[in-house]
Parts: structure tokens; C-alpha cells; sequence
């Protein structure tokens, strides 16, 4: 049975996760800042210590948002590493995809100043798990997520940003439990679609899945 730990378990995303991966039968650690200081190693390494994967769905609570990102990323990385644990998922944020034009939201001339600090931090974060030896994936909405916090039909992965695009908090948590079961994690940021209504159908059918 694969044992999953997630830090920032106390937030929506994080208490999706959990959600998700208790019902499909796994052992899950859920984990809210104060069970484990996700920028000290130490605590990321005990907390980690004889799980299979890590799922961490983590925001600052006051910090600047850059120095918590890269503070958490790297006790991340490093507590996992010492822990033995080589698979990391890792929620983002879309403003960092590429749109079609292959710009990222948060690199475009209109992007709002004040979620910068924010996307920025995302960034570093990204960049220090991405030189890591862990096998990885980061997953965020391909816009943002929706009203709805149950499942619309399912989900399809993009690489490709799309700041009108809305996802369930369910269906997003499926993603993230999906790609945690897999062992060839892709290494790249990812994000997560609603369904076509056409591909809703074909799931239903039985015809196709996501």
C-alpha cells in the first residue's frame, strides 16, 4: 500500500489531497504547518521518514512570499533527500505556464503587480526543486480553480496556461494523487483542465478516462 505524506494538509488544496488519496485506500500523513516547519529539513526528514511519495500544497501565512518559497523548497528538497524520499508533487501556480504565445501570465506586461511577489516566489521554488535529484512534478490549475469543490466530470493535464480556465478542487486533487502514483514523475509543471463536455460523455460511456 503506498504511503503518502502532505504537507499544507490544512489548506483547500492540501485537504483535497487528502481527501483523494484516503479514499482510494492509502496511508496518508496529512500534515499543517504546525505538525512540520516545511522550511526546517529536519522536520521535513521526520516527517517524511518511510513514505513512498510527498505531496506539498503550501502558501505563506505572513512571510514574503519569495523568501518562504525558497525556504520551503529547499527544506523540502534536502528533508526528503535525507528521508529516502524520491518522489515529490508539488502544488503551483498557472500565472508561471506558457500561454499559447509561450509567455508566461506573470512575465506579460499586464500581469497585476501585487500577485508578482507571489508567482515570483513560485518561481524560485520551482527552479530549486527542478535542480534537485528528486523526480518531481508540479501541478497547478491551467487558470484557477472553481466554485465547485466536487468533481464536474474529471480532468486533462496541458502545459499550456489559461487564465480563464476554471478546475474543481476535486478534480485537481485527482490530478495531483494520479501523478503521485506514478513513478516516472515528468518533471515539468503541469496543469490541470476541466473536461470537454464531448470527453465527459466518453468517461461516462466508459470509452475513456482521466
Amino acid at each position: 500500500m503506498m504511503r503518502i505524506v502532505i504537507f499544507g494538509a490544512g489548506g483547500r488544496s492540501g485537504s483535497a489531497a487528502v481527501a483523494e488519496a484516503t479514499a482510494r485506500g492509502y496511508r496518508v500523513t496529512s500534515l499543517r504547518g504546525a505538525d512540520a516547519d516545511i522550511t526546517d529539513p529536519e522536520a521535513v526528514a521526520r516527517a517524511a521518514s518511510g513514505h513512498d511519495v510527498a505531496i506539498a500544497a503550501v502558501a505563506p501565512a505572513e512571510s514574503d512570499p519569495r523568501a518562504f518559497f525558497q525556504a520551503a523548497a529547499n527544506g523540502l528538497v534536502t528533508g526528503l533527500q535525507n528521508a529516502g524520499v524520491t518522489r515529490l508533487v508539488w502544488v503551483s501556480i498557472a500565472s508561471l505556464l506558457p500561454d499559447a504565445s509561450g509567455v508566461p501570465a506573470v512575465d506579460t506586461e499586464g500581469f497585476p503587480a501585487e500577485y508578482r511577489p507571489f508567482s515570483l516566489g513560485h518561481r524560485i521554488a520551482l527552479e530549486v526543486i527542478g535542480a534537485s535529484g528528486l523526480r518531481w512534478a508540479a501541478v497547478s490549475p491551467a487558470g484557477d480553480f472553481g466554485p465547485d469543490t466536487s468533481s464536474v466530470g474529471g480532468y486533462a493535464l496541458t502545459e499550456v496556461g489559461d487564465l480563464a480556465c476554471r478546475i474543481s478542487r476535486a478534480d485537481h486533487a485527482r490530478a495531483l494523487v494520479d501523478l503521485a502514483e506514478r513513478s516516472d514523475l515528468p518533471r515539468e509543471h503541469v496543469g490541470v483542465l476541466p473536461l470537454a463536455p464531448e470527453e465527459k460523455a466518453s468517461v461516462v460511456s466508459g470509452e475513456g478516462q482521466r
